[in-house]
């Protein structure tokens, strides 16, 4: 996975007038939450901030990235968990930020990439990419940038489901049954096919 370096303060005050107050200075209120846990048993929530100019960089790409995070200092290595967003004007209004360890295994979606020139496509066929994202679950250090599906093989009419897919090193959490790309029939290869069928 590629890693970026973003660089934030704690904030104490953590309601809603607090936060308001933040937004306007350019600041977007954030949580990290770890392995600490509160008296009541819950994950225990790091209040922090974090400009949204340089939170813009980790956000509003197709990359996944792990985050070495800077707070007053203290270095945290975190995924993005939840990003909330304003219902009608899309501004980003807060981030909740997951900490991570080379050891412990996590769950994300990485980007999936086909590669190849199918086999319907050349038939006269259109590709569709049905999800663009599989989850996996492991250690972040052994996550790759993106999910590599070879399709040249892939005929007019198939699909190719996430069961059907094996990664070295991962082990896939989205569902086996989840079609990731087909090969549809075009009005061109339907005629194309008609005729040889005429043909005969």
């Amino acid at each position: 996975m590629k890693e970026i370096a973003l660089n934030g303060q704690k904030r104490t005050d953590t309601g809603k007038k607090a936060s308001k107050l933040l937004r306007k200075e350019g600041l977007i209120p954030c949580n990290l939450y770890g392995e600490k846990k509160g008296e009541n048993g819950l994950p225990e929530a790091l209040a922090f901030a974090i400009p949204m100019s340089e939170l813009r960089k980790a956000i509003y790409t197709p990359h996944v990235y792990v985050l070495n995070l800077t707070i007053d200092g203290a270095p945290h290595v975190a995924i993005i968990k939840e990003l909330q967003f304003h219902p009608t004007t899309d501004a980003l209004l807060h981030a909740d930020f997951y900490e991570v360890s080379e050891t412990k295994p996590i769950t994300v979606g990485i980007p999936v990439r086909l590669n190849g020139l199918a086999q319907g496509v050349r038939d006269g066929g259109r590709i569709n990419l049905s999800i663009r994202k599989i989850n996996v679950t492991a250690p972040y250090k052994n996550i790759p940038e993106t999910l590599d599906i070879d399709v040249t093989n892939l005929q007019l009419g198939k699909s190719i489901k996430v069961g059907e897919l094996r990664f070295e090193g991962l082990d896939i959490a989205t569902s086996p049954e989840v079609v990731v790309c087909s090969v549809k029939a075009t009005r061109a290869s339907r005629s194309a096919a008609s005729a040889e069928e005429a043909a005969e």
